[in-house]
């Protein structure tokens, strides 16, 4: 008689809301593809284990429909990824199915479980397992194995034999070749591409959808959470990267690479070895890709630019040089502001991403980030709400530095969670508008939208379609305003 085929559903949860329990525009903004669960699908298909991903941030669901669809596809174990602002919910979740169908085992996986290890299982018991670090291997010997004789595996904390037992059998080392990996499973994903779509103004043309081509980063800065990769740093060749964009496009004519690599220019061999490729195996595809100023030169952006290289975005922080010493970033500004040009005058885009709020800002710190956004030709920025996550070195102390509202829901860069000496959230969100409005209400600025637009309209089409929620969104936010006035 044949062996029973496993089966397991992989779900991230619906996630993160800019404001808890109010109307949410996230998505009208950004929805980006689960990479990591799309990859530990295709890596357990590939194990003759059946997967289906659930993915809530994409398709918004409520409970009860989570829980009639997990019911009746019958899985053996059910795998949660979650964000620390999404956990609570992948909590819920577990709980409603244990709660109807307590034979189903779950796996909770993901940066903050990562980060919290044993306490995930201890606090919350309705959980039976938790992989720590990355989850492909892992997660398969959970399942290969039924979840017994597990004590062996690395990466997992489980509970022993009674509740409080709780175990750690340590972390898994490092060895899996991310070349030898199927390409992630895209085709489980409801309605990819279109049910997807990456920030406006930061892809060319579409479909659009997102890769990574490593993981990990050999940086130290303090507000990173390093939880599931560490400080190792592991990459896809140049040729694995050309054939999965290969393969998006004869697939789904994918028109546009957006590399969700922590540091894309991490290995420059690996980097010179993809441009050369593309160059002389062209596909008639952009991408964009996240750097380091001191990772480039003339020669290498001449490389991007010829390959395809549409946008470069550069985790600035901080325009004061002590905040930026202080959080050990490790880069130069003024050296930022050279490459910048640099990239500008060889005709690709750049993008400045900011982080306000951190341990030791001022308002004089701030206006200086503010200052030096605006004196950089950064075509666009992202400014974000400083927020301590739990796996970054200055979670650890973070009450020395101001006062901290530990929930985990608003734990998502969009609220200000922790306010730093010296300061209020009232000045913060005021230094925030201050600082979109000083950069955006520029003629230069305006400009260069004006021109993106025409040279691509696809971005026309996702301002038109947006209009209306987004209208909605600011009528609600008056209407709260009003509330508040009142009360």
């Amino acid at each position: 008689m044949a062996k029973k085929k496993k089966k397991v559903i992989l779900v991230q949860p619906t996630g993160y809301n800019w404001i808890p329990e109010q109307r949410d525009i996230t998505r009208k903004v950004n929805v980006m593809v689960p990479v990591g669960l799309c990859s530990i699908a295709s890596f357990l298909e590939a194990k003759n284990i059946e997967t289906i991903i659930l993915d809530g941030y994409a398709k918004p669901m409520e409970l009860k429909e989570w829980v009639k669809i997990i019911l009746d596809e019958k899985p053996d174990f059910l795998g949660i990824s979650t964000t620390t602002s999404s956990f609570l919910e992948g909590v819920q979740l577990a709980s409603a199915v244990k709660k109807v169908a307590p034979e189903i085992r779950n796996v909770f996986g993901g940066v903050h479980v990562s980060a919290i290890k044993e306490k995930c299982i201890a606090d919350f018991p309705v959980i039976d397992f938790a992989v720590v670090g990355e989850g492909e291997e892992t997660l398969f010997e959970i399942i290969e194995r039924d979840g017994k004789d597990i004590e062996d595996v690395k990466g997992i904390v489980y509970r022993g034999k009674d509740s409080n037992d709780i175990k750690f059998t340590g972390i898994r080392k490092k060895t899996l070749n991310l070349d030898s990996l199927p390409f992630p499973a895209y085709d489980k994903l409801d309605g990819f591409p279109e049910s997807y779509r990456l920030p406006i103004f930061s892809y060319s043309a579409e479909p659009a959808t997102n890769v990574i081509s490593s993981r990990g980063c050999p940086y130290a800065c303090s507000y990173c959470d390093r939880s599931v990769f560490g400080r190792s740093f592991r990459w896809n060749s140049g040729e694995y990267v050309h054939s999965l964009m290969s393969w998006l496009k004869k697939r789904w004519g994918i028109k546009h690479i957006t590399f969700y690599d922590d540091i894309f220019t991490a290995n420059r061999k690996r980097v010179e070895s993809l441009c050369k490729i593309l160059i002389d195996h062209p596909l008639d595809m952009t991408f964009y890709c996240a750097v380091r100023a001191n990772h480039l030169d003339e020669e290498l952006l001449r490389m991007l630019k010829q390959a395809g290289c549409w946008q470069i975005s550069f985790g600035v922080e901080s325009g004061d040089p002590n905040i930026v010493q202080m959080h050990r970033k490790e880069s130069d500004l003024d050296e930022i502001k050279e490459k910048v040009f640099m990239i500008k005058k060889l005709g690709m885009r750049v993008k400045g991403l900011f982080i306000i709020g951190f341990p030791g800002d001022t308002e004089e710190t701030i206006r200086r980030t503010i200052d030096y956004a605006c004196s950089v030709p950064f075509d666009e920025i992202n400014v974000s709400k400083f927020t301590p996550f739990l796996g970054a070195p200055v979670y650890r102390n973070i009450h020395q530095f101001g006062k901290f509202e530990e929930n985990w829901e608003k734990l998502n860069l969009l609220n200000f969670v922790f306010i730093p000496e010296g300061l209020t959230r009232e000045k913060l969100e005021e230094l925030y508008r201050e600082f979109i409005l000083r950069f955006y209400n520029r003629p230069s600025v305006m400009f260069n939208y004006m021109k993106l637009m025409l040279s691509s309209p696809c971005h026309i089409k996702r301002i038109v379609q947006g209009l209306p929620e987004f209208s909605k969104y600011l009528f609600s936010l008056k209407g709260l305003n009003r509330q508040e006035e009142k009360s």
